[in-house]
């Protein structure tokens, strides 16, 4: 029997953490855990970074909570795999152009910008949205070529580099839906809300958990 990875939730004080964690749960993961406790965070074998609402509010949470320095050290230099979700995958960028410029990360190279679309197209983006896989090993080696996700969001990344975008969607522009960076991953879309889809992904990229 394959040993589960143990698994933290980053509890930065705003996010879906506890619908995330259901998710997860959903699937039979037990070595799971909503944290912010420095200890917790090294030993876990795989990260996961939550997030709804504004980036600024965010960025600041993550400041306070002394998290910047760990979070740095077990992605950046041990390799940890992490997970960011909606904000959490946009506080992977370089910066943020929402209510003003403001620092993010840095890990994956590019800005969070506003979606600046036709009249016909709503902003913010809400509903179901078909994505286009560009790379499906190991996120999306579960889910079929064509699959849907839930998305909530006003503002999307734009990735420097365009190795480091794994899937997208179009409304009306193309926008960011996955990204990866070596062992760093985010998704625009909200898993836990992606029903099966979502739950897939989830598998997916657990199952690469070494």
């Amino acid at each position: 029997m394959i040993a589960q990875p143990s698994i933290i939730i980053i509890d930065y004080g705003v996010g879906n953490t506890q619908s995330v964690s259901n998710a997860i749960k959903f699937l039979g993961y037990k070595k799971l855990k909503i944290s912010r406790e420095f200890e917790d965070i090294e030993n876990a074998d795989a990260l996961v970074l939550p997030g709804v609402g504004a980036f600024e509010e965010a960025i600041e949470n993550i400041k306070k909570h002394n998290l910047i320095e760990i979070m740095n050290h077990q992605v950046l230099e041990i390799k940890k795999p992490i997970l960011g979700i909606c904000v959490g995958m946009q506080l992977l960028a370089t910066y943020s152009e929402e209510n003003g410029m403001h620092e993010g990360l840095n890990w994956i190279s590019g800005g969070v910008k506003k979606m600046n679309l036709s009249k016909e197209f709503v902003v913010p983006h809400v509903g179901w949205n078909d994505i286009i896989i560009k790379s499906k090993d190991p996120l999306f080696a579960k889910n079929s070529d064509t699959c849907n996700f839930y998305f909530d969001h006003s503002y999307y990344f734009d990735c420097d580099y365009e190795e480091n975008i794994i899937a997208f969607c179009d409304y009306d522009i193309r926008v960011t839906a996955a990204v990866q960076k070596d062992n760093i991953f985010g998704v625009q879309f909200h898993p836990e809300k992606s029903h099966n889809n979502g739950l897939k992904m989830f598998r997916g990229f657990f199952n690469s958990i070494k």
